[in-house]
């Protein structure tokens, strides 16, 4: 098989880190991405002189487009025409609506997780349940916070077997530069079960989640803390080791300076990596606790960069790249770069 060709379409928060991010997997292609209005993120990747190709998902705004000098490459059926796979990163409801075209075309394409699960074959998750994926025409990634949760609970259960978690989330309002949630001093609680502990037990439907989730005015990142309950006893130690050996579980301590969510995004910056972003999620070592037979931890999510190797994982499960789950999430961690911290 030659390369895989992959076409991004919404160049926003997701779309410009999923674009980023197949560019740098050696065994695909990017053929561009696709958006509908020459938006900031759009004018900057024209600053930028234009590295990747751009497709008018709108023709009513080729006229606005071409005004902000944007060089088009086509319309976006021409995009989808183009590639093997589309990485689906538009606003909600309109993957569905995408959906149409690809199905239309014979195409698979991959979706976020804003969309419902209706829209897919599978909801996916790359360490978790890769395999069903493997083939498929349409995949549905987890959210944000759900990918990462999912990452660090499975990491425990092919270890010791999680029967039961019990998860609260503190959660950021909005991404950096979104006014849409207003300015806040407070902070608002959802109602339980969360729809992360409930999307956890439709990617692990052997282990039972229930969880509370309260949105508080910051923009850099989740934290979750998690309870879960073994079916053999984890020790503190034990459980460290296990995240330790993860590639995107990145383990941490307070003493280092990872004080809280900001230090991860500040560490990122200083790390010259392109938004701040980080990959894999932290984990606080200090945080790592034995409560009766149950583990407690918690961790910080990056909610703008963290789904991107999972979806990533998802172009080589659907299109049958490699059948191998371990193999599979390994070559997109090293195309990323992803565990060279150890």
């Amino acid at each position: 098989m030659g390369k895989v060709k992959v076409g991004v379409a919404g160049y926003g928060v997701i779309g410009q880190r999923l674009a980023d991010g197949v560019a740098l997997q050696g065994d695909m292609e990017l053929v561009g991405v696709a958006d509908v209005a020459p938006t900031l993120a759009v004018k900057a990747l024209k600053e930028r002189g234009m590295p990747y190709a751009f497709y008018n998902a709108q023709p009513d705004n080729k006229v606005s487009l071409e005004k902000a000098g944007i060089r088009l490459s086509g319309t976006f059926e021409k995009l989808v025409r183009e590639c093997d796979v589309i990485l689906d990163a538009t606003s909600a409801g309109v993957g569905a609506k995408n959906r149409e075209l690809y199905a239309k075309l014979g195409k698979k394409a991959i979706f976020q997780g804003g969309e419902k699960n209706s829209v897919a074959d599978v909801f996916f998750h790359g360490y978790a349940n890769y395999e069903q994926g493997l083939d498929k025409q349409f995949l549905k990634l987890t959210s944000c916070n759900t990918t990462g949760l999912i990452r660090a609970v499975d990491c425990l259960d092919r270890a010791y077997g999680i029967e039961r978690v019990a998860i609260t989330i503190v959660r950021r309002v909005a991404d950096p530069g979104d006014y849409h949630r207003g300015l806040t001093n407070a902070l608002q609680m959802d109602k339980a079960p969360s729809h992360q502990a409930v999307d956890l037990m439709t990617i692990m439907p052997h282990i039972h989640a229930t969880g509370i989730l309260v949105h508080t005015p910051v923009t850099h990142g989740h934290i979750i803390t998690v309870v879960a309950t073994p079916r053999k006893k984890i020790s503190r130690s034990g459980a460290a080791e296990c995240f330790r050996a993860h590639d995107r579980i990145r383990v941490v301590t307070i003493d280092e300076g990872f004080i809280g969510n900001a230090s991860f995004f500040r560490y990122a910056r200083d790390l010259g990596n392109p938004r701040g972003d980080m990959y894999e999620i932290g984990l606080w070592e200090d945080s790592i606790v034995e409560t009766g037979d149950s583990i407690m931890f918690a961790i910080n999510i990056p909610q703008e960069s963290v789904t991107i190797p999972e979806t990533i994982d998802g172009v080589r499960a659907s299109m049958g790249m490699e059948k191998d789950r371990l193999k599979a999430v390994g070559a997109t961690n090293s195309f990323l770069g992803m565990g060279k911290w150890k």
